[in-house]
């Protein structure tokens, strides 16, 4: 169902999730918790990757009361740190005995310049490459719980820019906006490029635009782009509303046939030329593996 015209309420679908396993990065807020309270009422296992215990703790808590699912729990996850990456894959690789749909939501948009723990910029070291190293240490067990699904919270600001091949972490120069575009656009390649490697696995990779939604990722903007945003608030969308087209990739039936797809408002949705450029995506596969010491082909 195309949630067009259903955007001010909840998706409304049926699907249940009984018996499955749903890792969602940056459940403690935004998109990210609502996301994790529908998966949840589906009957759902939510495991919950946040860096903020606490706030992941007031999340959970919510998510309990709200729709009685017990089976949600927390782990650490620091996407700006590939230790703490390392440390949450190795704890679900033996704690757990399937993930089936995996959802890479957290994210830092337009925020002054600064560097991971690895010395990766910020916004493409958590948006892209924190995902890309967290989807290649799960990817062995969620190959095993196929049917399996991998969703990318991309975004239409990956039509802002290309990627700066030649300086992907904007040492040379850095705009916010530019940074947080690529940050996107690699995501929507990195769904693309996985996609096509996982053929034939029953596994399958989407990427989505939320629209724009009213959450913190606003929190590090100027005031004047603060107030504009609350002033056109009527043509935003609420968290949950922003969550609808996540979890539409997520429980969907008969999208396998579309993956590697850009998805926006729980439909297929067209990315730009250079979201579709092979040969860009293979030589960002290349160099996201380079810059993180892995091997992937």
């Amino acid at each position: 169902m195309n949630c067009r015209s259903v955007c001010c309420h909840r998706w409304s679908s049926e699907e249940r999730l009984d018996g499955k396993t749903v890792i969602i990065t940056g459940a403690n807020t935004g998109i990210g918790k609502e996301t994790a309270r529908d998966l949840a009422r589906r009957g759902a296992r939510i495991i919950m990757a946040c860096r903020d215990l606490e706030r992941a703790e007031e999340a959970r808590t919510e998510i309990l009361e709200d729709t009685g699912n017990e089976n949600v729990v927390i782990r650490k996850l620091d996407l700006s740190d590939t230790k703490s990456v390392r440390a949450f894959a190795e704890l679900v690789n033996k704690e757990e005995k399937q993930v089936n749909i995996l959802i890479n939501n957290a994210g830092v948009m337009m925020c002054p310049y600064s560097k991971t723990v690895d010395g990766f910029e910020m916004q493409l070291g958590v948006n892209h490459l924190g995902h890309f190293l967290l989807t290649y240490l799960l990817l062995d067990l969620i190959e095993r719980s196929a049917p399996a699904r991998i969703v990318v919270v991309a975004s239409v600001a990956h039509t802002w820019t290309g990627i700066r091949l030649d300086d992907i972490n904007s040492e040379r120069s850095y705009d916010t906006m530019k940074a947080y575009g690529q940050s996107k656009l690699a995501n929507v390649l990195f769904a693309r490029s996985l996609a096509k490697r996982l053929r034939g696995t029953g596994v399958s990779v989407f990427s989505l635009h939320p629209g724009v939604v009213q959450s913190d990722l606003w929190r590090h903007q100027h005031q004047c782009i603060q107030v504009a945003v609350k002033i056109f608030r009527v043509f935003t969308k609420t968290t949950l509303e922003g969550a609808q087209t996540t979890i539409y990739c997520a429980v969907e039936p008969g999208l396998d046939s579309q993956s590697g797809g850009y998805f926006s408002d729980c439909a297929p949705a067209g990315c730009s030329r250079t979201a579709s450029d092979e040969d860009l995506a293979q030589k960002l596969w290349e160099i996201s593996c380079n810059m993180l010491g892995i091997t992937w082909q």
